[in-house]
C-alpha cells in the first residue's frame, strides 16, 4: 500500500498572516539597524534591511488587497490592517487575530 498524504496548501489569509509577521520583524530590525547606522556609523544593516523590508511591505499591501477581495472586507477593516503595517508592533496585532475573516467583524 502506498501512503498518499494529502498536502494542504495554506489559504491566502494564512499566507497573509505569515507575511505580516515577517514584515513586522523586518520593520523592527530596520529600526534597530537605523539606530546602529546613526550611532555607530554602520550603514550595512540599513542597506540590507531597507530593500528587504520594502519588498515585504509591498507584498503585505498586495496580499491585503487580495484578501480584502476574497473575504469581502469593508474599507475600514482594510485600512486598519494596512495602518497596522506602519505602526511598530502593529503587524503582530494583525497576526494575533485568530481568523482574519473574523477580524473584519471585530475591526
Amino acid at each position: 500500500m502506498s501512503d498518499h498524504r494529502t498536502k494542504t496548501r495554506p489559504n491566502l489569509a494564512q499566507v497573509l498572516r505569515l507575511v505580516v509577521v515577517v514584515e513586522a520583524i523586518s520593520w523592527l530590525a530596520l529600526i534597530v539597524a537605523t539606530i546602529v547606522k546613526y550611532s555607530a556609523d554602520a550603514p550595512l544593516g540599513v542597506q540590507i534591511l531597507g530593500p528587504t523590508h520594502g519588498t515585504l511591505f509591498l507584498i503585505y499591501v498586495g496580499l491585503t488587497i487580495e484578501v480584502r477581495k476574497r473575504l469581502q472586507w469593508d474599507r475600514r477593516t482594510t485600512l486598519i490592517v494596512l495602518a497596522d503595517a506602519i505602526i511598530p508592533f502593529g503587524g503582530f496585532v494583525v497576526a494575533r487575530r485568530a481568523d482574519l475573516s473574523a477580524a473584519a467583524a471585530a475591526a
